[in-house]
């Protein structure tokens, strides 16, 4: 069963940036790539077995089982070694991508407290876009009850557009709300 923003994407997303743009071929037209979800916190250093407890909370919101992300180098200020554990990551592409992103725009920003749209200036110069939620609370499939640690997350959409303005572009056409005035 193909997902529903896929479908959107293919029927009504690709003629309308061809349309805007002027692409004489549709392979031209940007797509996504992945997502990545990343999160990261200092709670780790002292206790690792915080990041299961956010590994299954992101497994759970995801779909897919997150690996662990590791300081690169040593900082004696924070007590962080080089190679110790400090977060998790899932990187989705394909379907569980696209319903990924659904649940995200339809049901997950409206539950943002005083919510008025994503920054539209992450963009990183080459198509990329990276947002950041404050808590996984408000995705659904978790209930409040039963969370144990808040945490919030970063959520990069790598597209294969040349240019933000095709990424923004391809990102409000898919749904992705951004903060209006600029």
């Amino acid at each position: 069963m193909t997902p529903r923003l896929k479908q959107d994407y293919l029927k009504r997303v690709v003629p309308a940036l061809t349309a805007r743009f002027g692409y004489k071929n549709r392979h031209q037209v940007p797509r996504l790539l992945k997502v990545v979800v990343n999160t990261t916190t200092k709670d780790a250093v002292a206790d690792v077995k915080v990041l299961d407890l956010i590994g299954e909370d992101v497994a759970v919101v995801t779909g897919q089982r997150p690996c662990r992300t590791m300081a690169k180098r040593a900082i004696s200020t924070y007590k962080i070694r080089e190679g110790l554990p400090l977060g998790v990551k899932v990187t989705l592409r394909g379907d569980r991508m696209y319903e990924f992103i659904d649940r995200l725009f339809n049901f997950a920003s409206p539950r943002i407290r005083d919510f008025h749209g994503f920054k539209p200036d992450s963009f990183d110069g080459r198509g990329g876009y990276t947002m950041g939620l404050q808590e996984q609370a408000i995705f659904p499939e978790l209930e409040v009850s039963k969370v144990k640690k808040v945490f919030g997350m970063n959520i990069t959409f790598h597209t294969s557009a040349r240019h933000d303005d095709e990424a923004r572009a391809l990102l409000t056409e898919m749904g992705l709300p951004f903060a209006k005035g600029k």
